[in-house]
């Protein structure tokens, strides 16, 4: 590949990676792969030889296409690249890149924009589900401009509400694939969830943390992360997830009571490293698990009442509100999250 190929560099959310039209990569997924790991600098821990940010919320990639399906604009297949070792990984949705997918798809004129705003219908290929973004788009043209703040990335920008669809059980197959609200694994009980992201929702205080810690201190948490991995491992099976030792799913959720006016309080291990903040699919997930009566996450938490819950999930670095729609049955119906993109660079990369 050493004419290069075109990408988007954005930050989406509070992850940042290269954004490829589909016909833009190489068609075989062992080239594409390849060339993937090349650019990022994986693996090696500092991705030194490449554009990757030593971090695997730097570490990311979205593929997109204009779509033939009904009612739908674009595909998207997000693909997670290992740092330190040489995988890429479909086994997971990302819904923080996926906030940029709507912005990409506009500026490559895959979807053409509207005055004021444009909506864009968007396939997630990990998982066979769809999402629907909001893009400012005055004048027809994308704006990056806005004063919509989410914790976790520094100053405003515009929004993009993410509206989730039939996201229970994308890659697990049930949204409790193994029918319980609680399965107690190592002697631990966990919820083993998946509402757009495969999750083991635990209390942290199960596994000798407290659930306030910064990211360093967790990172520094041998004993801790030694008892979850070993959870995950036995729970993957049971997830329909097979063995999970070399996959980025299912990601730990260790929860305890809010401390600054949330519905609960998360840290995420996405799996093996803490999260500096929190995925959005995750927080759907985490979310979800609130409402379940008797599970880990229902004993800690803050939850509203109605129709219509706003369940505020506090995270390191500050908190993602996720708006929850329940139907009759008290089962969640829809979920959506407000997100925002920027683009940082378009140009050509080379591997």
């Amino acid at each position: 590949m050493s004419e290069g190929l075109r990408v988007m560099w954005m930050r989406g959310g509070t992850s940042k990676g290269g954004y490829f039209l589909r016909d833009d990569l190489p068609s075989d997924p062992a080239e594409r792969d390849a060339f993937l790991l090349r650019a990022m600098g994986s693996p090696d821990p500092r991705q030194i030889d490449g554009m990757g940010g030593a971090d695997p919320l730097t570490s990311k990639v979205a593929v997109v296409a204009r779509s033939e399906r009904a009612g739908i604009d674009v595909d998207y297949l997000f693909l997670q690249v290992f740092v330190d070792q040489a995988i890429v990984t479909d086994a997971q949705n990302c819904g923080n890149i996926l906030a940029g997918i709507g912005p990409f798809a506009i500026e490559r004129g895959l979807v053409a924009a509207q005055d004021g705003e444009t909506r864009v219908a968007i396939f997630m290929e990990n998982t066979g589900q769809v999402a629907v973004a909001t893009v400012a788009t005055p004048g027809g043209r994308v704006t990056y401009a806005g004063d919509a703040r989410i914790d976790g990335v520094p100053g405003t920008a515009a929004p993009v509400p993410l509206e989730f669809r039939d996201t229970a059980g994308s890659s697990c197959g049930a949204l409790l694939p193994t029918g319980h609200v609680v399965d107690t694994i190592d002697g631990v009980a966990c919820t083993l969830i998946d509402n757009g992201m495969p999750c083991i929702v635990l209390r942290a205080e199960d596994v000798g943390a407290t659930g306030y810690e910064d990211r360093e201190t967790l990172d520094a948490a041998e004993a801790v992360k030694a008892k979850i991995e070993a959870i995950r491992l036995k729970a993957g099976p049971l997830m329909n997830l097979g063995d999970v030792a070399d996959k980025s799913v299912p990601k730990m959720m260790l929860v305890a009571p809010p401390r600054n006016g949330g519905a609960v309080t998360v840290r995420s291990f996405i799996p093996r490293r803490a999260h500096a903040s929190i995925g959005v699919l995750g927080a759907v997930s985490v979310a979800t698990a609130c409402l379940l009566e008797g599970s880990p996450a229902a004993s800690v938490a803050t939850v509203p009442d109605g129709a219509t819950r706003t369940l505020s999930i506090e995270h390191p670095t500050g908190e993602m509100s996720c708006v929850l729609t329940v139907d009759d049955a008290g089962q969640v119906a829809s979920a959506a999250l407000l997100r925002t993109a920027r683009k940082l660079m378009d140009g050509v990369i080379f591997a």
